[in-house]
């Protein structure tokens, strides 16, 4: 690990609270997302790019209502737009659909598609499988409404990281089973998708930078609560009886990152089902580098190029 990378890492650790620590959530959230809008927040996770409109939209699903922001190109002409179903990360407890507006708002203005990036309940108030119904359930809403929002049904993709990631394959699954919608590819960034078995990357960096093996295992047992123990693929994904005709696949993975080996043992169960996977670890690059590019510019900016890439090419018409 490079010297710069340790000393952000002091950095990081100092101005966040480990999720084992906390103890008022809600308040945690507030607090987070006004340190997104700090003046020291808003370049440390980038502002929206210029070439989008950001609307917010609220998803209205039974007994709740989810709100999301929709990053719109403003060069993107008539007609429907693919879209790009993005959901943040936060380990299921925390986070907010602000905090990966730098990323999405670029897929936007560099793909045409339109990107949008739904809420989900929280645990622990709203513990699994609570976020994985909101992320499908969210799918669904935003295809009903295809032709109000602007967005073509027929070309559709997921993304997420970290928790969001969770969810954007949980996702997949999903579709592949229900048989709609068809999905054209799947951005998984940093994905966390075993819950319980500690792979070699967590072992060897318990005290990484941003998250740790402590902030990990802390999540799982707020998301999972009474659930703990489950196979359930909702929970883990790489735990699905198959994985066979799932959607193309991008998955990013960092270098310092405790869930470096929960990306690569994705992919290699994608590609035993015969799944396309474009894979890339970025060197010297941390957990949640895509949603900080003050600090992390280089692989962050390298990181969109590689996701616009590749989602131009899986959502062409």
């Amino acid at each position: 690990m490079s010297v710069r990378v340790r000393l952000l890492g002091l950095v990081l650790n100092r101005v966040t609270q480990p999720i084992e620590e906390v103890t008022d959530h809600a308040a945690q959230r507030a607090k987070r997302l006004a340190l997104q809008r700090s003046v020291v927040g808003r370049w440390v996770f980038g502002r929206p790019d210029r070439r989008v409109t950001v609307e917010e939209l609220d998803v209205t699903l039974p007994g709740r209502t989810l709100p999301a922001l929709v990053y719109r190109p403003k060069a993107a002409g008539t007609g429907p737009r693919p879209v790009v179903v993005n959901y943040h990360g936060g380990g299921w407890v925390q986070g907010n659909t602000e905090q990966s507006g730098w990323l999405a708002s670029r897929v936007a203005a560099r793909t045409g598609a339109v990107v949008i990036s739904p809420s989900y309940r929280f645990a622990p108030e709203h513990p699994f499988p609570a976020a994985a119904d909101d992320a499908w359930e969210t799918l669904r809403w935003i295809i009903d409404r295809a032709a109000r929002i602007g967005v073509d049904p027929e070309r559709v993709a997921v993304m997420g990281d970290s928790a969001g990631g969770n969810l954007a394959a949980v996702t997949a699954l999903t579709t592949r089973d229900e048989g709609e919608p068809r999905l054209r590819a799947q951005v998984l960034i940093y994905p966390a998708v075993e819950m319980y078995e500690k792979y070699p990357s967590e072992l060897r960096m318990p005290k990484a930078p941003v998250l740790t093996s402590a902030n990990m295992r802390t999540f799982v047992q707020l998301y999972l609560q009474d659930a703990y123990g489950t196979d359930d693929w909702r929970a883990s994904p790489l735990r699905a009886t198959k994985h066979e005709d799932l959607p193309p696949a991008f998955i990013l993975t960092a270098e310092f990152d405790p869930l470096l080996d929960n990306g690569s043992r994705y992919r290699d169960a994608l590609q035993r089902a015969g799944v396309p996977v474009r894979y890339r670890m970025y060197t010297d690059a941390i957990h949640g580098f895509v949603s900080l590019p003050g600090l992390v510019g280089k692989q962050a900016r390298q990181a969109v190029d590689d996701i616009t890439d590749f989602l131009a090419e899986r959502l062409a018409p």
